[in-house]
């Protein structure tokens, strides 16, 4: 019995598809996308990205696949990761093929605008003979013009009506190896036709608010819009849109997730925005840990409080705990318990270790789970 129900989200059951080694839809972990901004025939650049974003937890990397030179170099550029990649792919039919018979994981497409059905045919031929998983893409801008005659202008009942439409168009041909979004760079419309699809259809849900802006008012957005449908249960991959680095699109996205207890990685801290009664210089303290924590991957919580009002409390809840206190003395917590007195000058070489020796006593944990399993 959960002691805590409050807590719980219900998701709504969806199919499983494969997009490479990543399971996604049914009870799997909500898995974060994220996209190169590099230019796919610059091989090296992109391959560092990919990398990059990787590393900083995405588990699933979309590629532009514009022209036949970035199908030709997504060849090289997915021998040399170790992610799946997802081609993104406009109008061309040949390029979905291209990208399919390259190694690409997903095709990244809208049937509706690919042509002929007998073009559409070709390209769930090659993505069925190479095992590779399709996302429906559909975007407020860019609905098909029947659609937008009919509704006048993008709308919920718009979206849904055409990813229902091209989902269709896949089915007819016996191919249900795919997943659906149905974005908008309207929270609004985002959320109602979500919610409108999660109803109409089982296949997994890629949530995203398209093209949501700069780092700061994006990622409000996309949390506000993403995180409203992961709470009802709706989602099985995400993607932030931001008009900066891809790697900042990933942090944002493991955030949301940590945010619902959808996903555990790395150090979730617990810090107060600080006050006169702090004991040491709060927000300084919360950006210099963030960064020397940053390589730890195993979920850990820790509480940076500066003062006693809430940090006793905060810290019985969490792994590793600091509070402030007067004259430079602050307590550190561990497992929420009080273990001594550490003075502010060496406060963060003292919490690094704490939460190290934390994350390795976990791992080792978590390895003999494994084996004794």
């Amino acid at each position: 019995m959960n002691i805590r129900p409050f807590r719980n989200i219900k998701r709504r059951k969806t199919k499983e598809i494969n997009v490479g080694r990543i399971k996604v839809g049914a009870n799997n972990p909500i898995s974060v996308q994220s996209m190169t901004n590099t230019l796919t025939t610059d091989v090296q650049a992109t391959i560092k990205q990919i990398r990059e974003i990787h590393g900083e937890g995405a588990d699933i990397v979309r590629v532009s696949c514009p022209d036949e030179s970035s199908t030709k170099a997504l060849k090289e550029i997915i021998k040399c990761v170790d992610v799946p990649i997802v081609a993104d792919i406009h109008f061309h039919y040949k390029r979905a093929i291209e990208a399919a018979t390259s190694g690409a994981s997903c095709l990244r497409i809208n049937p509706g605008n690919i042509g002929s059905i007998n073009k559409i045919r070709e390209v769930i031929k090659a993505a069925r003979d190479n095992n590779c998983s399709i996302r429906v893409g559909v975007n407020a801008g860019s609905l098909e013009k029947d659609i937008l005659e009919k509704y006048k202008e993008p709308c919920p009942e718009a979206l849904v009506e055409s990813a229902l439409r091209n989902i269709k168009i896949l089915e007819n041909e016996n191919f249900s190896n795919l997943k659906i979004s149905v974005k908008s760079s309207d929270v609004f419309l985002s959320i109602a036709a979500y919610r409108q699809l999660s109803k109409a259809t089982d296949y997994p849900l890629h949530l995203g608010i398209t093209e949501a802006g700069s780092f700061i008012p994006g990622s409000i957005k996309s949390s506000v819009g993403i995180g409203t449908l992961l709470l009802e249960g709706i989602g099985d991959t995400i993607r932030i849109s931001l008009s900066d680095n891809p790697i900042e699109e990933v942090k944002i996205g493991n955030e949301i997730l940590k945010s619902l207890n959808l996903r555990e990685r790395g150090v979730k801290i617990i810090s107060c925005p600080s006050c006169a009664r702090q004991g040491f210089q709060v927000i300084e303290t919360v950006k210099i840990l963030e960064e020397k924590l940053s390589h730890i991957k195993v979920p850990i919580t820790l509480s940076v409080i500066g003062c006693v009002v809430n940090g006793p409390g905060e810290a019985a809840m969490t792994d590793v705990g600091i509070t402030g206190g007067n004259k430079g003395s602050n307590m550190l917590y561990l497992s929420g318990v009080q273990s001594e007195k550490v003075m502010t000058k060496d406060m963060i070489d003292k919490v690094v270790l704490e939460v190290e020796k934390k994350a390795s006593e976990l791992k080792n944990n978590q390895n003999d789970t494994t084996q004794n399993n």
